[in-house]
């Protein structure tokens, strides 16, 4: 894979911030929560975002495979390696993959969010990616098949696009998708921390570095055609 396009999911990112957030509060509600402590309220409004997707990337991956019959093991003492008079198979499968980052608040807890002074800090969960949706391009298939070799079957196929949502995966330490997973929480995250009364310029959002280089993949079922 070399080629992938990353969007952010605006769009997204309006309807969790519906979704995650408190009720309105007029200016007398907001002054009694900066004098009191409602960390216990923050928590449990930024729990009820669950899985926060933020971010969302397409990959375009191109499969090959090549079978070409070869006969191989030793004759009069001598290693033997020949292509057999059989003919090849080969094959060029392009396959769409879709990857989303979130961050699950499902065991969000007062150990993710201090007081220092008047700052406050929030430490997000690690981002998380999951594998949403994988699709062949079957108009963009490239075949040769020899007149002596059989088709592809429909579970070398399926196979073959195994193969390719793996690779995806194994790119996903390349890719910036943590980073704009965690970006985008915090826009979520801010708004909400100052509709509680804290000062803007005094939150913190922070993602500690041995959480953000841990990649767990899990993978959706997948939208196959």
């Amino acid at each position: 894979m070399k080629h992938c396009c990353a969007n952010i999911l605006l769009s997204l990112i309006c309807l969790a911030l519906m979704a995650c957030g408190g009720d309105k509060k007029n200016g007398n509600d907001v002054a009694e929560n900066a004098s009191t402590d409602n960390i216990p309220m923050l928590i449990r409004d930024i729990r009820k975002c669950s899985k926060l997707y933020t971010s969302e990337y397409n990959i375009r991956k191109i499969v090959t495979y090549s079978d070409e019959p070869r006969l191989k093991g030793k004759l009069l003492g001598h290693e033997v390696d020949m292509k057999m008079p059989m003919g090849d198979r080969k094959i060029a499968i392009p396959m769409n993959v879709t990857l989303k980052g979130y961050i699950d608040f499902s065991d969000f807890s007062k150990k993710n969010v201090r007081r220092e002074g008047r700052r406050i800090v929030v430490t997000l969960p690690p981002p998380q990616v999951a594998v949403t949706a994988s699709k062949i391009d079957q108009a963009g298939i490239k075949e040769y098949v020899s007149f002596m070799r059989s088709r592809f079957s429909d579970a070398e196929m399926t196979e073959f696009e195994k193969q390719g949502r793996q690779a995806v995966v194994n790119s996903i330490p390349r890719l910036d998708i943590n980073e704009t997973t965690a970006v985008n929480a915090a826009k979520i995250l801010i708004p909400m921390i100052v509709k509680m009364g804290y000062d803007e310029k005094l939150i913190t959002i922070e993602l500690k570095n041995e959480d953000f280089y841990k990649h767990r993949v899990i993978e959706a079922q997948s939208n196959k055609k």
